[in-house]
């Protein structure tokens, strides 16, 4: 109790006007991992193991029940001996997953030790259709081995999926069989005096490096920020590995391939700022990456990279994991925040962003998997280099994940300034030599664009030009012929489905447009009336004005494209930044 209450007059203390009133949520360590363990350890949650819990720490019941009805991840009934997870969501529905999902059912829907349930995007798109046997991540073709072997001995453990490569990635300054020994170089330079904080966040800021997580922030003056916000107080620093949107899973790929970087990034970013401890926050589905993760971050200690002692200097670098519940919501930054604190992860009203006002109220650092990753590099080979590597104007490389009527759907890392068509060929081309009938640039927060837009430049400004966006660094081709309507719906399915349902305008907009578009295409026909139209457009402005977070401003904004593409028109309007990392403005 002493714990607990000190830290509640701390908050008190440290109140910040315009932040939210903590009024109910309880203050002291995050459950979730407590959860997230009896999990692991059951299969499911019993009452007697959240009883015990509940007076081991002692927090009320009501306080733990509100945390499991929130997060998807949690069961509260005992699980079947195979538990069949099917992805539904646009690039699995473009590859037939519907169909795929139908003969699953007849196959196993009778079947008492197999619970079959529809979920969404299992950050497995080049995979597509993609499932899950008990949490081990499999194409639909796969599915009947697993299910095989979970009725035997067990499904086993995962292996990161391969990227086939054989040298490092074009971001990736050390030696392909380099160990930790050889690598982490731009922390020792800084720990040892060689580099400096501020020539670091100088360097970012020459660089033009921005935000890989969606909304594109400068991150120099990001790092500049929360290193000048309250100096000498307690600092932290957080990686959003919470990739959870549909067609986007580079940064699954990155974690597998360069775990190196995603670490020497986030401890840079802790040493520039000030920080001693950072997260990296990952989704549960990306188990095998997790491994991958664990086992550099010990071999980082065993070689006293991090630790009380970090690489000599006498600076504390303290690293750890922390796996989320489940929710796409997560992926916003301070609903991912919320749920490290314990609580549910429902967004913030902001001001004060995270950058003054972040974890336990103090200024916390955070930036995604694929900007922590660009880091070490453009340390090493100066801002100049960094922007060389860019086509045109643009600077710099950028990983996308492509995925649907492609041939050869997977992660590529190209120019930033590529053009939508050299990706797209890139990528193989349209599969069975059908043509472009549409695409989504940036995951499925980012506007359609017609086949008379694929030599649009891969950058924020031009796409935002556009009507559309560069988002999540995921781009879903759409072969000609596909029905935008029923596509677009989908898309709208996914964000009703993960609304924290926090605000009105998201929670009931969302539902009311899909239950429209739902009922037109069940009709037999994919038009909608001027009535119609109207109704959709009404709803999205709606939402786009007074959501409080990116998922409910964006949810419509595909829908509507669509609609535009319809009428021969480009995307219907700038969209504003997406939910995956909205970022602090410049003071």
């Amino acid at each position: 109790m002493t714990e607990g209450t000190d830290r509640a007059a701390e908050l008190r203390s440290r109140r910040v006007p315009g932040v939210e009133a903590r009024a109910g949520k309880f203050p002291g360590p995050s459950l979730i991992p407590a959860l997230n363990a009896i999990q692991a350890r059951l299969g499911w949650l019993p009452r007697e193991e959240l009883e015990t819990l509940a007076r081991d720490v002692r927090r009320p019941r009501y306080e733990i029940e509100g945390l499991i009805s929130f997060y998807p991840h949690f069961r509260t009934t005992p699980p079947t001996k195979v538990a069949l997870n099917v992805c539904h969501d646009l690039s699995c529905w473009l590859r037939s997953g519907d169909e795929r999902i139908a003969e699953l059912r007849e196959r196993y829907g009778a079947e008492t030790d197999v619970e079959l349930v529809e979920v969404s995007c299992l950050g497995r798109c080049d995979q597509a259709p993609a499932a899950a046997v008990n949490d081990y991540p499999v194409a639909v073709s796969g599915v009947d081995a697993l299910v095989a072997a979970a009725r035997d001995s067990g499904v086993g453990h995962a292996e990161p999926t391969s990227s086939g490569r054989t040298e490092p990635w074009p971001n990736d300054p050390y030696p392909a069989g380099s160990g930790v020994g050889e690598r982490y170089a731009s922390l020792r330079a800084l720990l040892s005096g060689e580099l400096t904080a501020d020539g670091v966040v100088a360097t970012l800021k020459d660089s033009g490096l921005r935000g890989m997580g969606g909304a594109g922030f400068p991150t120099g003056q990001k790092w500049g920020l929360v290193r000048s916000a309250e100096p000498g107080s307690v600092k932290y620093a957080v990686c959003n590995a919470d990739e959870s949107e549909p067609g986007t899973f580079k940064d699954r790929q990155i974690l597998a391939d360069q775990p190196h970087l995603v670490l020497e990034g986030l401890l840079l970013g802790m040493a520039v700022v000030g920080a001693e401890q950072g997260w990296v926050f990952i989704r549960h589905e990306y188990g095998p990456e997790e491994h991958v993760l664990r086992a550099e971050i010990d071999a980082l200690r065993a070689a006293g990279v991090i630790g009380p002692d970090a690489c000599g200097s006498g600076r504390r670098l303290e690293l750890d994991i922390f796996v989320s519940p489940g929710g796409y919501i997560l992926g916003e930054e301070t609903a991912l925040l919320e749920c490290m604190e314990g609580h549910r992860g429902e967004p913030r009203n902001k001001p004060p962003f995270p950058g003054n006002y972040g974890l336990h109220g103090r200024p916390t650092l955070m930036n995604s998997v694929e900007t922590f990753a660009d880091v070490p590099v453009i340390l090493q080979r100066g801002a100049d280099w960094w922007g060389q590597q860019g086509l045109g104007e643009s600077v710099g490389w950028k990983f996308f994940a492509v995925s649907g009527h492609v041939r050869n759907p997977g992660v590529y890392c190209v120019p930033m300034g590529t053009t939508v068509r050299s990706l797209i060929e890139l990528a193989g081309g349209v599969r069975d030599g059908e043509r472009v009938g549409a695409v989504q640039p940036g995951g499925a927060s980012s506007n359609f664009i017609g086949p008379d837009q694929l030599d649009l430049e891969l950058d924020f400004g031009t796409l935002a030009k556009a009507g559309t966006m560069l988002g999540s660094g995921a781009l879903v081709v759409l072969a000609e012929g596909t029905d935008l309507l029923a596509a677009s719906t989908n898309v709208l399915r996914f964000f009703r489905n993960e609304s924290c349902g926090k605000c009105v305008p998201c929670r009931v907009g969302s539902t009311k447009a899909h239950e429209l578009l739902s009922g037109v295409l069940d009709s037999g026909t994919s038009t909608l009336d001027e009535a119609q139209r109207g109704r959709i457009l009404q709803l999205e402005e709606a939402m786009r004005k007074t959501s409080i977070c990116g998922l409910g401003q964006v949810a419509l904004g595909p829908v509507v494209s669509v609609l535009g593409l319809d009428k021969g028109g480009a995307a219907a309007r700038e969209q504003p930044k997406p939910q995956g990392q909205q970022e602090q403005p410049p003071r």
